[in-house]
């Protein structure tokens, strides 16, 4: 068996370990995304300000609704990445007989992976971005917040209610934003080869590459990250807060937030987005040997000797 197995198991493990570090920031970054009446007296202001009255309303399990469905989603999305990823990657060099990949080659294995990861996870993520908001709702419309929803309750509402295609609500724009993982591997792949020509690189050199190359990527991607947020939702009624397509959100943000509510939230995801990205290089780097270690034992490697 191929390197791809032992690169998802520990990309998987990995996208476990940095979900649940920066998981209140989620909750915070997304809130403040899907909020479009910055007037009401519920509407947050600002980062510390969604964070204060999330404690207040909901309590220390308010930054967390939705762990759930986003750690398994965490698992699944980097270990169908980074499968597609080495697969492809590994292909390229192959084929070049080279040890490494040019740009162009990073960046076509990021859109592939990209891409099959957008179109298996999407699903997972509509029901976590929904789970996510629908925590504050409830907190508003009880002096008493009900019981969280569970991962399996909100998959099974959604179906009933709006149909099985519904999962795949925000697929578009998920597909155009796989230009950031192709920005921010591509970034980290080039970022990394320069300095292994110098030196062997340590888990600290993976937590600075990992947070330089997401805050590239996240910096240039963010509007639409926020409206692929909002189409996850359940699609409002009322004509104007519904979008029909990426470039209607766009339009409509505009219109009635104007351009600074593209990127309503920007600070906690971008805090978000390098810590996530910093922890899950380091910790998938650590967890590779491990994971080759487990095919191993359980007889579906044959030896160690194979390297990354």
């Amino acid at each position: 068996m191929s390197d791809n197995v032992a690169h998802a198991l520990s990309g998987a493990g990995g996208g476990i370990i940095s979900m649940a570090v920066t998981y209140p920031l989620i909750t915070v970054g997304t809130r403040l995304q899907v909020q479009r009446n910055n007037k009401d007296s519920t509407a947050y202001t600002g980062n510390m300000d969604a964070l204060r009255k999330i404690l207040s309303q909901e309590g220390v399990a308010g930054l967390f609704s939705g762990l759930e469905s986003a750690i398994f989603g965490a698992a699944v999305t980097n270990g169908v990445y980074y499968y597609f990823f080495e697969a492809v990657k590994g292909a390229f060099e192959r084929a070049s007989k080279r040890k490494t990949m040019s740009t162009v080659e990073s960046m076509v294995s990021g859109a592939v992976a990209g891409a099959m990861t957008c179109i298996i996870t999407n699903p997972i993520w509509v029901v976590n971005t929904r789970l996510t908001v629908k925590q504050k709702k409830q907190a508003q419309a009880e002096d008493k917040p009900e019981k969280s929803q569970t991962t399996m309750q909100a998959f099974a509402e959604i179906i009933n209610e709006d149909g099985v295609l519904s999962l795949w609500q925000g697929l578009i724009p998920a597909l155009i934003l796989v230009i950031n993982p192709i920005i921010q591997y591509t970034a980290f792949e080039q970022l990394k080869n320069r300095v292994e020509r110098v030196r062997k690189l340590g888990s600290l050199d993976f937590f600075v590459l990992g947070a330089i190359s997401k805050l590239c990527a996240t910096s240039i991607t963010y509007p639409y990250i926020l409206i692929k947020s909002r189409m996850q939702l359940k699609q409002s009624k009322n004509e104007n807060e519904r979008y029909s397509s990426l470039i209607d959100g766009l339009r409509k943000v505009i219109a009635s937030e104007g351009i600074a509510g593209l990127y309503k939230g920007i600070e906690s995801k971008l805090l978000q987005s390098v810590l996530t990205a910093s922890f899950l290089f380091m910790s998938k780097e650590a967890l590779f040997s491990y994971a080759v270690k487990l095919l191993v034992v359980l007889g579906a490697r044959k030896s160690l000797a194979t390297s990354k």
